[in-house]
Parts: C-alpha cells; structure tokens; sequence
C-alpha cells in the first residue's frame, strides 16, 4: 500500500472517529440536566491544521517586502495557536517571481505576495489597485480601498482569478529612478530602455521609451549590462541596498509614477472561502497589520538612506522639471483614455478611483497642502 493510500484510509478513520465521538458525546448530553452538561461537560472542539505556503515576488528575506511576508506568517501563526502554518518563499525559491499569481489561483500555493500591477498580462484593471501616475498617496489610497468602495472592486475582480486580494503595504511616494542619461527635456526619455511595471511604464512608451518588466532581483545585473538604461524601485532605503548608486549616474525624482503604491496578499479563493469565519478574520487581520508595518518601515528609512546616498555616497540627486513632468501628465491623461476606452473593467474601476480622488483632493488642498507649503 502506497503513502497516498495509507493517508486517505487515515483521514477516513479519523473523521469516522471524529464522527463517532460528536454522536456519542451528543447522546451523553442529551441525557443530563441543561444546567449539568454546561457546567461539567466542555464543548467538544476539533481544530484542522492547515500547512501553507507563500510564494513573492520579491527576492528572499528581502528588507521590507520579504521581511514583511515573514512576519505575516508569524503573526497568523500566532493569531491562530499553530492552526495556521505559512511557510515563506521568495521569488525563484519554489517557482520564479512572477508566477505567483498562477500559482495560487490554480492552487500550487495557498498565499501570494506582490503588487497587483504585476499580473496587468491577465487583466488591465489590475494595475489601478497599485498606483496610477499622478495618483493618489498611500493613505488616500488606503481610504479609496477601505472605505470608499475600491477593495469591493478588487474583490471582484481577483474573483474571476479564483483569488482573494487584501491591501498589505504601501511603499508611499516612491524616486523617480536611476538614469544613465540626463532627462532634461521630454525628448530625452526617446529611445530609453527603463524598467518600469504598470501603468507608469505606458507613459514612458507614450514618451518614446521602452518600458521592461523584470523581477527585483534581475535589475542590477540588467542596469550593468545596459539591457536597460534606467530603472526605478522604490525609494532611498531600497534603492541603496541594491547598490543602484554603484551603477548609475543620476538619481531622480519625484516618483509621479508611483504616488503610494499598494502592495498585496493574495489567497486562493475556494481554500480561503472553505475556512471558517475566525480563521479568515485573522488573515485579514494579519493582512492589515502587514499594511501598516510596512508603510512605517518605509518611512523611517528612506530619508536615512538618503542622506547615506548624498553624503557617503556622492549621489548627484536631480529633480525633473516642471515642464517633463507637464508633458509626462498629458502623457498618462492619453494612457489612461486608451486603457479605460479598451478594457471594460479598467472603465468601472478607474471611474470609482478617479472619482474618488477629485473628491478626496478638496480635504487635502485644506488640510495637507497648506501645511507641507510651510515646510
């Protein structure tokens, strides 16, 4: 008899005996005073132990976004008394980074992480739950999401994927990138091979460009080689890790392409919709914990970094004038015409976000504006 087979006859005897005790258990109490059975005879509990696994996009234990994942899998851990074990592996450990998406919505792995513009290949509309250019920031992204209507659309959509999506970080206002070329006019982003997913890379190509997708842990060696003349990331802390500074010549910002982009969890939906309501409230729980460190590391490094990258470094930081970022707005106005003019799903999402920035801009020009132009 073969393991497999030994595996099933077990299950079959455990729930057989499962099944027996709850009956006899049942009997037992139905023969005692109402007042009795509460008091000397405890419910009987049986609790399934679930060994998951996480796949990321993200290259293993990598500082935030790996870091992140390994604590999400201790906090459910601990949330859930051992029920629920999440073994974490980073991009290209069990399968290659960008994969996860198929990987967990045919069930090869139960949890994903990564951000939704990755998967724009499945669908468009993916990449509006990260970040749009000249978008929102990242708590006006998180209140599009929890509050104004956003993750119902998301739902619905990853739905079709047979996934679960849940916000679970933020990177807020990222660098423009690194450039072995000056940008000082739009002319210059003609013929540039950059790195950059989502639907900042659409304006690039609307501005002359080549965007190119590759998995983080690719771009060194691509940047090296001049596979690519220029890449963004994320931010200061990131970027210095990855040694960007050791390769290229101008640093620049502001990140117009990524104005506080989401990062996801991701679940397999039938694995998840099987599970009982508490143990699904813990990984949302888990899910917003995840949301909230990860913002606050990001914060507390990037301007560290920074500084590190200035004054050890000797990183010549540039900022794009206010006429490239002018001519990179029309650009993205353009993009998103055509994305929500092609694609259903894109229209009716964008249409919630759009909607919901026009309105949420009027609290920040009163609120956040005033207050930062003081600075």
């Amino acid at each position: 008899m073969n393991s497999m087979s030994k595996n099933k006859i077990n299950r079959k005897n455990f729930i057989k005996k499962t099944a027996l005790a709850v009956a006899a258990g049942t009997g037992i109490l139905s023969c005692k005073p109402q007042s009795e059975t509460k008091e000397d005879f405890p419910a009987l509990i049986t609790q399934k132990k679930y060994k998951w696994k996480m796949v990321t996009t993200w290259p293993p234990n990598f500082p935030v976004l790996g870091e992140a994942c390994n604590y999400f899998a201790q906090w459910v851990e601990e949330m859930t008394g051992g029920q629920i074990t999440i073994n974490v592996y980073g991009g290209g450990e069990l399968i290659p980074a960008m994969e996860c998406f198929e990987a967990v919505s045919g069930g090869a792995a139960e949890i994903g992480s990564g951000a939704s513009y990755y998967w724009a290949g499945r669908s468009p509309a993916t990449q509006f739950f990260t970040s749009v250019p000249f978008g929102m920031n990242a708590q006006q992204m998180n209140s599009w999401l929890y509050a104004g209507g956003g993750q119902a659309l998301w739902n619905e959509l990853y739905a079709d994927y047979n996934l679960v999506p849940f916000p679970a970080g933020n990177t807020g206002v990222q660098m423009a990138g690194w450039f072995n070329r000056e940008i000082n006019t739009i002319e210059d982003f003609k013929g540039l091979k950059m790195r950059m997913p989502g639907l900042g890379g659409k304006v690039i190509e609307k501005a002359g460009g080549s965007a190119v997708l590759s998995a983080g842990s690719e771009i060194y060696t691509n940047l090296e080689r001049g596979v690519i003349d220029a890449t963004e990331w994320i931010g200061p802390y990131h970027d210095y890790k990855m040694g960007f500074h050791k390769i290229a010549k101008y640093y620049y910002a502001p990140g117009w392409h990524e104005t506080g982009s989401t990062l996801e969890v991701f679940f397999n939906k039938r694995l998840f919709d099987g599970l009982e309501p508490r143990l699904k409230a813990i990984l949302e729980t888990a899910a917003y914990r995840m949301n909230a460190w990860t913002l606050a590391e990001f914060e507390a490094k990037n301007n560290e970094y920074l500084q590190k990258l200035i004054h050890e470094e000797n990183v010549e930081l540039r900022q794009f004038s206010s006429d490239v970022l002018s001519q990179l707005k029309e650009f993205t106005n353009e993009m998103l015409d055509d994305i929500t003019a092609n694609d259903t799903a894109s229209a009716k999402i964008y249409k919630s976000y759009d909607a919901f920035h026009k309105n949420i801009k009027q609290w920040a020009s009163h609120s956040e504006k005033p207050y930062h132009n003081l600075l």
